[in-house]
């Protein structure tokens, strides 16, 4: 029985030095391989989480600068409107005046005409009535007068008579 404990220690110490010491050495190394790829692995997925979170505060910068773009060009194309209005209320407003200012002009030239016209055929006619030449300058003040009068008579209301 001797023989047989020494053969057990004998196996024993010869397994533990040539095959337990390498499998603890050969598990030891496997573990360690395994924290390292662990490690890594954490690693690399915080990474990526970071590029995640970089992407992401990239894009809502980006839709953050569009909006703004998009705000901008709104304003830019509001203002742009009310001065198109402006100046087209502007020019309106000046081409009325200018059109009041002809009328009262085109007004005022066709009394003239119609005075001159008055005058002249007032002229003739009291000319023939009469049967002589009235002196030009006479039968035009005359003739101012009536129609002064004329105006004055409207003014007031009633014509003279």
């Amino acid at each position: 029985m001797l023989a047989m404990i020494l053969n057990f220690a004998i196996t024993l110490l010869l397994l533990t030095k040539f095959a337990w010491n390498p499998l603890l050495k050969i598990l030891a190394e496997r573990q360690a391989r395994i924290a390292g790829q662990i490690d890594a692995a954490d690693q690399e997925r915080a990474a990526a989480e970071k590029l995640r979170s970089e992407y992401q505060q990239q894009m809502q910068n980006a839709k953050s600068d569009a909006q703004a773009i998009m705000d901008k060009a709104l304003k830019q194309a509001d203002n742009t409107k009310e001065e198109i209005i402006a100046s087209a209320r502007e020019e309106h407003a000046r081409l009325l005046e200018a059109a009041e200012e002809k009328i009262a002009r085109e007004r005022q030239q066709a009394l003239e005409d119609i005075r001159s016209e008055v005058v002249a055929i007032s002229v003739a006619a009291a000319s023939k009535i009469i049967g002589q030449s009235v002196d030009e300058k006479i039968n035009a003040k005359l003739v101012d007068d009536f129609i002064t009068r004329l105006d004055t008579g409207k003014q007031g209301g009633t014509p003279p008579c």
